[in-house]
């Protein structure tokens, strides 16, 4: 009711329940009139509506067509902010709140993504709950007055997954210029950022969305010689990686955040809180919600809390470092691995020959390398002589497809040298390319993954156009799971030429049977890449699915896919 003026409460009663429900319908109707008459408009309306259900909220079919959707309403500040605001000040308590611009900015972008917000693309307030039942009275409020809420968790996605597209002062270019609204957005990073419980017995752990991977692993999980798989970029947190179903360079072993999380607490868009599964690394309990969750990127509810799946640390470990005169070969050594069914790769990593040149040119390793394209493995097992036998194997297969050179770790110290290598490689790529392009080099980093059989074609034709447009590219890439980044160093004259080999380049991997993203995620960059992919029937069941778990559209409006009918972007 206070969204705007023109809203009238319509009563949706099933037969079948003695409890009624009430939804939010705009009827377009401008005026209120206090009367009798009216009173019996509002009875006959509300058994109209019970009978003829609105086509937008529930449609026929199994899918919902974004034609088939009228604009979501959102709370329009002229007329309730005020009041918002103070309801808002009854849950929150006041320290727990931000309205400072420097904090709106850091909320909004980070160093790692050229998808920069507009101007007026900022959230309203930074909320920072305390738990989940914190959260569940904040949704119900964000409901009833018909606010946007964004998850934040570590802020290094890149995809323009936590920018905040409806917003007041839309004078500018955004999603929709037509919606003025305002966006809660909820940081987990002060108080819901614990680990909760390890059960080592069992091999998993509770954690809260404001966890950074790195440091359960480094504080909590070391000790016990057990370690959380999943490995994204420095920073990253438990939240946005089950947000993205990102996975890093252990997912070779270890596998993504689906096959990681046992299950979630999530507080859904009204405030409902919701469990999807007990503990038990097995279960036949009904539908997979966990996996629903996984990927959604805070669209379908607000992850509060997980169990995820925790593994032995190898006891034995060393690096390998393998390079070839060329991408196929080293593409090749990959499938041979991996048809042979090889245990104890933890991870396989591949940086090209101009990757390669770049580490060497910024002298931040302690050596140098040859500028080849290069395969580095993580290898590790609980018996010695499992370890030997892998080392062995890959020497030979190593020799089969022709390397250049193939050499092993013997040391805690050779390990980190030859590892130092992948761990440079974002820095010595921006070194190069400012002796490249000068002191204002941009680099744009793209993901997207293909099967390892098209590995190589779809990287070289990839760095060829990077090359021919004049551009430079350096590649990093997961291969065990065929997936790959390309970092396109460019002058800010040449961005849109670095926007259409990016394009391109994602078009390319769909057209081999790949994803547009193995791992960064949807956002809304890669929306219409999403429905190249899938096709329009799969979007629309999705978006079905949104729009059973969220009919008010306030979960991260307009990411993954359009929810709008209105919406001008893409």
């Amino acid at each position: 009711m206070f969204r705007s003026c023109n809203r009238i409460n319509f009563r949706f009663v099933s037969n079948s329940s003695q409890n009624v429900k009430k939804y939010k319908v705009s009827t377009g109707i401008g005026v209120a009139l206090v009367s009798a008459g009216f009173l019996a408009g509002y009875v006959g309306s509300s058994i109209t509506i019970a009978q003829n259900v609105p086509q937008f909220l529930f449609p026929s079919g199994s899918k919902t067509s974004l034609q088939d959707l009228r604009s979501p309403e959102y709370l329009d500040p002229r007329f309730a902010l005020d009041k918002f605001k103070s309801r808002l000040l009854l849950i929150v308590q006041e320290q727990d709140l931000s309205f400072k611009k420097g904090d709106l900015d850091d909320h909004s972008f980070n160093n790692y993504t050229l998808h920069k917000p507009k101007d007026n693309e900022r959230p309203y307030v930074i909320v920072y709950p305390r738990d989940t039942e914190h959260i569940s009275q904040i949704m119900k409020l964000c409901y009833e007055f018909g606010v946007p809420v964004i998850p934040f968790a570590g802020g290094t996605s890149i995809e323009g997954q936590f920018i905040s597209t409806r917003n007041i002062n839309s004078d500018k270019e955004c999603i929709c210029e037509h919606q003025d609204t305002v966006t809660v957005m909820l940081d987990f990073n002060k108080y819901m950022n614990k680990v909760i419980q390890v059960n080592a017995d069992d091999l998993d752990c509770i954690v809260q969305p404001g966890v950074i991977a790195k440091e359960l692993n480094d504080e909590y999980l070391d000790k016990l010689g057990l370690m959380f798989g999943p490995d994204g970029a420095p920073g990253c947190e438990i939240g946005g990686q089950i947000g993205t179903s990102c996975s890093g360079t252990n997912a070779y072993r270890y596998g993504t955040m689906k096959e990681n999380v046992v299950n979630v607490t999530a507080v859904m868009a009204d405030g409902t809180i919701i469990k999807t599964r007990q503990r038990p690394k097995k279960s036949s309990n009904g539908y997979n919600l966990t996996g629903l969750f996984i990927g959604s990127e805070g669209t379908l509810g607000v992850v509060t809390e997980a169990t995820v799946k925790l593994h032995v640390k190898p006891i034995h470990e060393t690096i390998s470092i393998v390079s070839f005169q060329d991408l196929n070969q080293a593409t090749q050594l990959v499938q041979l691995l991996t048809k042979k069914g090889i245990l104890g790769i933890n991870a396989i990593e591949l940086l090209d020959a101009n990757m390669m040149k770049a580490i060497n040119f910024s002298g931040q390793t302690s050596r140098s390398w040859k500028e080849q394209p290069t395969l580095l493995f993580k290898l590790g097992s609980h018996n010695k002589a499992i370890l030997n036998e892998v080392i062995n194997d890959i020497k030979k297969l190593s020799q089969e497809t022709n390397c250049t050179s193939c050499e092993f770790a013997k040391t805690p110290e050779q390990q980190e040298e030859l590892w130092s290598a992948r761990k440079s490689i974002f820095w010595s790529s921006i070194d190069y390319g400012r002796h490249l392009f000068g002191p204002d080099v941009k680099i744009w980093s793209t993901d997207i993954a293909v099967p390892v059989s098209k590995l190589s074609t779809v990287i070289d034709d990839s760095l060829k156009e990077v090359t021919d447009a004049g551009l430079y590219g350096t590649v990093v890439g997961h291969v065990g799971d065929g997936n790959f980044h390309c970092l396109v160093m460019y002058n800010i004259q040449d961005e849109q030429k670095a926007l259409e080999v990016i394009d391109n380049m994602t078009i390319r991997a769909i057209a081999n049977e790949g994803t547009c993203s193995g791992e960064h995620g949807i956002g809304t960059s890669k929306r219409k890449f999403l429905t190249m992919e899938l096709g329009q029937d799969t979007i629309s069941v999705m978006r079905r699915i949104k729009m059973a778990l969220d009919p008010a559209r306030i979960l991260n409006p307009d990411k993954l896919f359009k929810i709008d009918p209105a919406d001008k972007k893409d």
